[in-house]
């Protein structure tokens, strides 16, 4: 008895080694390459709309597993004269990898087109192949093709956050002290700030490895400074890094706009860091034969494309008010782009106010809502 029960447990112990050992044998990860290319086809040109939602589909030949597994894929571009040793760019296929092809976006090849050099506007080629995998077995397919892709205008990686450096900056050199730009819409960023003689840039952050830009005539251009000259004068500079376009307006003075006198009765001094204020001011209100009239808003004098004055308002959301007190909200001086309209959209003093002197305040810096404040003295 104590015989078969040794014998049954020999038996028991061998069946054990034997799973064991086949549990560690080799797992078979070869795979057949690819070798045929359906979509797009070799030179194909495509005029990029990175802000649609085009695609473009690449899609190729299934390749084969031996033991009959799940192949996966990646799309590998690289440069026109490239071998993909270091692809500037890779991306699973459709369904996490499954798929035998990758449906891309405009907007993604877009930031490939750049990747591989071709700038804003340009054209140039992107080389394409497929990688198959099985495991940690990766198979290139032999052959590869060519995408003649044309760039928009514009940058294909819009900066979430740009500042102004530079010693021709109210900021100076420091990059840790320099002048945020306020965003004003997708892509798009402005600053109210002077500018000296000197050199000046914008970067995308203040830490660490920054991509840096410059201004050339009505251009964004990369990397590289923008060189200022004679006497400082005050600008509202503006970046749309959808359309590489740059615009650098000179602001020659903003001015107090009474309504009753139809006109500008005062200019306020700029004071730096987009802030323009008179002190001690001496308001009053105009005489109607129906009582005193607070109305006003400011005038911006700019420099326009000709060389000529050119002007801009600012007021109100709203095309009437009520006079300013003492609970008056902060968003009611709140300014806004407003038409050339004598009365519409302006605000009304404080009753207090009137013969009084003030300090006129008008903010437009990057960092918070464009406003105004009037303190009575």
């Amino acid at each position: 008895m104590k015989q078969t029960l040794l014998s049954l447990l020999c038996l028991c112990l061998a069946g054990m080694l034997m799973q064991c050992k086949d549990a560690g044998r080799d797992i078979n990860t070869n795979i057949s390459d690819v070798t045929a290319f359906f979509a797009p086809n070799d030179n194909q040109s495509i005029k990029l709309l990175p802000a649609t939602p085009a695609t473009v589909v690449f899609e190729w030949d299934q390749a084969r597993a031996e033991d009959g597994t799940l192949v996966l894929y990646e799309l590998a571009f690289d440069k026109e004269t490239g071998d993909f040793s270091k692809p500037i760019y890779k991306l699973a296929s459709d369904q996490n990898g499954v798929m035998n092809k990758a449906t891309v976006t405009h907007a993604t090849l877009n930031r490939i087109a750049a990747l591989a050099g071709i700038g804003s506007l340009g054209q140039g080629k992107l080389k394409w192949t497929v990688q198959a995998s099985r495991g940690t077995n990766v198979k290139q397919a032999s052959q590869s093709r060519m995408l003649n892709v044309e760039r928009p205008a514009g940058f294909a990686e819009v900066p979430a956050e740009v500042y102004l450096t530079g010693d021709a900056t109210e900021a100076g050199t420091d990059l840790t002290k320099a002048i945020k730009l306020k965003s004003v819409g997708s892509g798009i960023f402005e600053v109210y700030t002077s500018l000296k003689a000197g050199t000046y840039s914008f970067v995308d952050r203040t830490t660490g490895t920054a991509k840096s830009f410059n201004v050339n005539g009505t251009n964004i251009g990369e990397s590289g400074t923008t060189t200022v000259t004679g006497a400082t004068k005050t600008y509202r500079i503006t970046l749309d890094f959808n359309n590489a376009a740059a615009r650098v307006t000179e602001i020659k003075s903003v001015g107090l706009w009474v309504a009753g006198d139809n006109a500008v009765r005062t200019t306020l001094p700029y004071v730096g860091g987009g802030v323009w204020m008179i002190p001690n001011y001496k308001v009053e209100f105009v005489q109607f034969s129906w009582g005193r009239d607070e109305r006003y808003k400011f005038r911006l004098t700019t420099v326009g494309a000709d060389g000529k004055d050119a002007y801009e308002w600012l007021g109100s959301s709203k095309a009437d008010n009520s006079r300013a007190d003492a609970n008056t909200p902060d968003s009611y001086f709140f300014l806004l782009p407003i038409g050339e309209s004598q009365w519409d959209y302006t605000y009304k003093f404080n009753g207090a106010v009137d013969n009084k002197n003030a300090d006129i305040m008008v903010s437009l810096a990057p960092t918070g809502p464009y406003t105004h404040k009037v303190t009575i003295k």
